[in-house]
């Protein structure tokens, strides 16, 4: 008989069908009279319900079907007498295809999140675990659906480089060369010239440097790809391997680049609540039962647009009233991540593009904004839109949200070749590597913006889940490289 998916037979009311289901078993209880196999195929996160009677299958077999075991059930679909689904399946007809012993890690008991990531290779067929899986299908979906639908092109932009997007070093390198017999000039300096590539190499912690070159080109394009980066960083955000999205698009101010990314992310919001219902119920009651209103509530509010010197202001004033901050917010100091919490949930109590950042913690691809001349007793200040800054600042559009804190992270690109080699000068940084990037500004430049999405904290936001390594299939952090 064909199989059905538990999906489809849950969906079905044809009463009396024969079906065939596969699966594996949640649990499995009984008496003398009946037995009950909860059986789920990842298809959904509901299970079905096989009812078997004792009497027309072999004792030893049904001892066999215990948690964890791949069965399959053939027999007709009924409407069922229970709570809690509409139909059940009268089995005929039982298969075991893999016996599971009691050792088997996922038992239908509380397992802790730590345990379940040393267990990864099993999690996937827990409840919370296939919901958030099928919610991050979704968010791929939504992600090429939306680009396409605004005409963008998918563009694929190399995982092995030659250059450092961020330039803060944190890259694995890639070579061929014995680790064990390195040949190194006479200032120690390891060569590269007999390795595959001829020159040293890494994993690409950014594809934004190929993308513009793309934009430049077709327009507007995005890339969805893993990234690395050699941080050694043990928090709940940070991953060693994760998935970026980065659009880039020719002829777009900061203005409209913060409605692209406001637009973008309420899409990507509305599309997981239009069509994953049942994941993000269980998970509303399951891990966070503010979880369906906290999404709701993000599309339904326009984004707070705020200056960083304005944001300073703001935390400092808290400062000022009580409110205890681990680290310092001064102007020109990177935010943590409690800071812009603060923003988001406490002070504005909905999502924030923060613009007009320092430049002085941004990377050296950014524009700056232009100077603005004030009285100030410490001399001429430098600030955008009225909002007075004692340095210069760069037309950041970084969106916090809350829960997470920054999820994305963008900017207009300096289009001026001769200021990008300023920058970049005055940032001590060689150029040997990024000649072809500073072709872009010498040929045909033009104004262009784009952004980083971490994929992976966009689905933090979206199924309620508070680690970063249980929001990926198989996490890689510090010294954890395992299945």
């Amino acid at each position: 008989m064909e199989r059905t998916k538990i999906i489809d037979v849950l969906k079905s009311t044809e009463y009396g069908k024969p079906v065939c289901v596969k699966g594996w078993v949640r649990s499995h209880r009984g008496n003398k009279n009946v037995d009950f196999i909860a059986l789920n195929d990842g298809s959904t996160i509901k299970n079905v319900q096989i009812v078997a009677d004792p009497t027309k299958f072999e004792d030893e077999l049904l001892k066999q079907i215990t948690t964890g075991a791949c069965i399959c059930a053939e027999g007709v679909l009924v409407e069922s007498q229970g709570a809690g689904q509409s139909s059940e399946i009268q089995a005929t007809n039982l298969v075991i295809y893999g016996l599971c012993d009691n050792t088997y890690p996922m038992q239908k008991k509380g397992q802790s999140f730590e345990f379940m990531r040393q267990n990864a290779h099993m999690r996937l067929r827990t409840n919370t675990f296939g919901a958030v899986m099928r919610i991050r299908h979704n968010m791929a979906m939504a992600i090429h659906t939306y680009f396409h639908e605004h005409g963008f092109y998918y563009f694929h932009t190399p995982l092995i480089t030659a250059s450092d997007c961020e330039g803060a070093g944190n890259m694995f390198q890639v070579t061929t060369k014995n680790l064990y017999d390195l040949k190194k000039d006479e200032q120690g300096r390891i060569i590269y010239d007999d390795d595959f590539f001829g020159e040293q190499t890494s994993l690409t912690v950014s594809g934004q440097l190929e993308g513009e070159l793309g934009a430049t080109a077709l327009g507007a394009i995005y890339t969805f790809g893993p990234t690395f980066r050699a941080e050694n960083s043990n928090t709940p955000r940070h991953l060693a391997e994760f998935w970026m999205i980065e659009p880039e698009v020719a002829f777009l101010d900061q203005e409209g680049l913060m409605d692209l990314e406001e637009d973008f992310i309420k899409y990507c919001v509305r599309w997981a609540l239009d069509n994953c219902k049942d994941d993000l119920a269980f998970l509303n009651q399951m891990i966070d039962k503010t979880l369906i209103e906290r999404l709701q509530s993000v599309i339904s509010t326009k984004f707070v647009r705020l200056p960083y010197t304005e944001g300073i202001n703001i935390l400092q004033q808290a400062i000022k009233d009580g409110h205890k901050f681990e680290f310092p917010c001064n102007w020109g100091d990177d935010l943590a991540s409690e800071h812009e919490r603060y923003l988001v949930e406490q002070h504005f109590k909905k999502p924030v593009i923060m613009t007009d950042y320092p430049s002085a913690i941004k990377a050296f691809y950014m524009k700056q904004n232009p100077a603005v001349q004030a009285d100030s007793p410490a001399g001429p200040t430098i600030g955008y839109r009225g909002q007075q800054a004692p340095g210069p600042t760069m037309q950041g559009t970084d969106v916090l949200f809350p829960q997470i804190g920054e999820i994305i992270g963008g900017s207009v690109r300096e289009e001026s070749y001769d200021k990008l080699m300023a920058e970049i000068n005055a940032r001590g940084m060689e150029t040997d590597k990024l000649w072809w990037y500073l072709d872009t500004r010498r040929w045909g430049s033009c104004p262009h913006a784009g952004f980083g999405l971490g994929f992976e904290r966009l689905i933090l936001f979206v199924t309620g889940m508070q680690n970063i390594r249980d929001v990926i299939p198989f996490p890689r952090t510090p010294k954890s490289a395992e299945f």
